[in-house]
């Protein structure tokens, strides 16, 4: 019988409070989880106000990811010490979930940032510039790799930046030793590499050397990336350089922007020392 000094909500008015549809609430009613406060005789549903503060524990609760079955089971143990034991836990994946939110947000800044500055710059440019210490994060060594080891070498390095939260939105790039770039092997890469402006503790890095760098961009198809390189050894010259220990190469377009590989961009930073008089 209904209590005339209560309000009472019928399950369409108690819905529209909760900004769900009916079928959410006789959903929760038929699972147990939420239970109208009272039936009448033509089995009509009835709520108060006072559950709405337990329907909206239960979004609470399903927005930070737990699941309806989870949450059935704290319901049958109800208590304040559980409620505040679950309360805790529930703060802490929050915490998790904000960090994981923030490292989104800077990785998308990044991408942001460096395609920005890829549409201001001319491709066919050739400069020379000093750059200053720069920390990386490295694969392991794989010069000289098969391709069945170079395609694992990447798998397990894009693992690890995952599982490290390493992943700085960066683009991941390659570094050839002087010795093979001179001997015409542009793509026997020794190591894969992600740029760290943040370095965090406890993670083995690379200080890419301060100094003076050629730096040029291949557009097209990797397989073509001798005629880059001549053509920026041919300015190393006339400018009076000569190569130094690396040469580091990232995409500056692939397939995230563009369809085409042809039509993909390689940013080539050669690392240069003064000739000998």
């Amino acid at each position: 019988m209904l209590n005339k000094n209560v309000k009472y909500f019928t399950t369409g008015e108690f819905a529209k409070l909760c900004k769900v549809n009916k079928q959410t609430l006789i959903y929760y009613d038929q699972i147990g989880l939420l239970s109208p406060i009272m039936k009448d005789h033509k089995d009509y549903r009835y709520y108060t106000i006072a559950q709405y503060d337990f329907f909206s524990v239960i979004e609470l609760l399903k927005t930070v990811g737990m699941s309806l079955k989870d949450i059935q089971k704290y319901m049958a143990d109800k208590s304040p010490e559980n409620f505040l034991e679950l309360m805790h836990q529930q703060k802490a994946l929050v915490a998790k979930k904000r960090q994981e939110l923030e490292m989104i947000e800077s990785i998308i800044e990044v991408k942001i940032e460096t395609t920005e500055e890829a549409l201001q710059t001319d491709f066919d440019s050739i400069t020379i510039g000093h750059f200053p210490e720069e920390t990386l994060y490295l694969s392991k060594n794989i010069e000289d790799a098969t391709e069945e080891q170079f395609v694992k070498a990447v798998s397990d390095f894009i693992d690890e930046l995952d599982r490290s939260q390493l992943d700085t939105g960066y683009p991941i790039g390659g570094i050839t030793r002087r010795e093979q770039v001179l001997a015409g092997n542009y793509d026997n890469y020794c190591y894969l590499y992600m740029e760290q402006p943040h370095p965090q503790e406890g993670h083995p890095y690379f200080k890419a050397i301060e100094g003076d760098f050629i730096i040029g961009y291949h557009l097209g198809l990797s397989t073509e990336l001798g005629q880059t390189y001549e053509r920026l050894f041919k300015v190393m010259d006339e400018r009076g350089y000569e190569l130094g220990q690396y040469v580091y190469e990232e995409y500056i377009y692939d397939a995230v922007i563009k369809n085409r590989e042809e039509e993909y961009v390689t940013k080539i930073m050669m690392e240069i020392t003064k000739k000998a008089n």
